[in-house]
C-alpha cells in the first residue's frame, strides 16, 4: 500500500496537481476522475479498499502523534 500511495502521489505532482486534495477526493468519493492515469495511477490506487487506506492513515496518524492504535 505505502508504494502505491507513494507512487499515485507522485504521479499526481508531475501532473501538476495538489496530491492531497486529489486522493482525499477520491477516498471520500470514490470518483476515479479524481487520479490520473499518469503513471497508471489510476489502476493502482483501484486495486486497494479505500476503507483499507483510510484506515492505515489513521493508525499512522495516531502512532505518529503519540498513541497507540489498537
Amino acid at each position: 500500500m505505502k508504494q502505491v500511495m507513494l507512487q499515485v502521489h507522485k504521479a499526481l505532482d508531475e501532473k501538476g496537481y495538489n496530491p492531497i486534495n486529489q486522493i482525499v477526493g477520491y477516498l471520500l468519493s470514490g470518483d476515479p476522475a479524481y487520479i490520473p492515469r499518469h503513471e497508471d495511477a489510476r489502476n493502482m490506487i483501484r486495486k486497494l479498499e479505500r476503507d483499507e487506506i483510510l484506515e492505515e492513515l489513521v493508525k499512522f496518524y495516531v502512532r505518529e502523534n503519540g498513541g497507540s492504535p489498537s
